[in-house]
């Protein structure tokens, strides 16, 4: 029983790196919200029936992570969560009902991963823009295709 145990207590570990499951020290606030799509792969052969134009709703999951200096001292919060869910909404207001053909010309592959990633430097944008340095850490996208699959992207908010 121990050894399964901690078999699985290194399965949580590598399952969730930057979370709170993954043991670091610190503090985050999770928001989540969804949005709609239309895309294609531009027939990539990868991609198989997917390569062609299709739709995908996305939920859109947004962790911001800080250690025990990075809480605001006043109030004892990682970020204002209204102000959170405030700029994704508006982040994600630029991706939903689009066709991320049109918003991507230059012949992107818009995988998931991807959008992870430009979410994520969206976010970054206007945290710097509008928390003029209230928040310090880094921030995980985590896009949900379905209840069986995702991808994600972190990075330190710079």
């Amino acid at each position: 029983m121990p050894t399964l145990l901690l078999l699985l207590l290194v399965a949580v570990v590598f399952t969730f790196p930057n979370s709170c499951w993954g043991f670091q020290k610190g503090f985050s606030l999770g928001i989540r919200d969804s949005f709609m799509v239309a895309h294609s792969f531009h027939d990539h052969p990868a991609f198989g029936p997917a390569g062609g134009l299709h739709g995908a709703t996305y939920t859109c999951d947004v962790e911001f992570f800080s250690d025990d200096d990075g809480i605001d001292p006043e109030t004892n919060w990682v970020m204002d969560i209204g102000q959170a869910s405030s700029i994704l909404s508006d982040v994600l207001a630029k991706y939903n009902f689009k066709n991320l053909d049109d918003l991507f010309p230059n012949g992107e592959l818009t995988t998931t991963e991807f959008m992870c990633r430009q979410i994520h430097r969206d976010l970054c944008e206007r945290l710097r823009k509008d928390c003029n340095g209230a928040f310090s850490g880094s921030v995980c996208v985590k896009l949900w295709e379905s209840h069986k699959a995702w991808a994600s992207y972190t990075e330190v908010v710079s």
